[in-house]
């Protein structure tokens, strides 16, 4: 199953999986950092997950997103 991008604004980036159990989401601080957060629900045929980090480039946080989501993806 793949993820498809929901939200897209100067603030907030976040795409979803296709079964709508996890998300993976990129948001600015106030700081000018980056929080790279992946949320795995209860309901998923995965473990639960959450994972949060603050990254200082929005490089390495698009990176840390793509990661998570290769591998949460869901073989169709």
């Amino acid at each position: 199953m793949g993820w498809s991008l929901e939200r897209e604004d100067a603030t907030i980036t976040e795409w979803e999986r296709s079964d709508g159990y996890a998300t993976v989401r990129i948001r600015e601080r106030g700081d000018g950092r980056f929080v790279a957060r992946l949320d795995v629900m209860e309901q998923a045929t995965d473990d639960r997950a959450y994972d949060r980090v603050v990254l200082d480039e929005r490089d390495a946080a698009e990176e840390r997103a793509a990661a998570w989501r290769e591998e949460r993806d869901l073989d169709e």
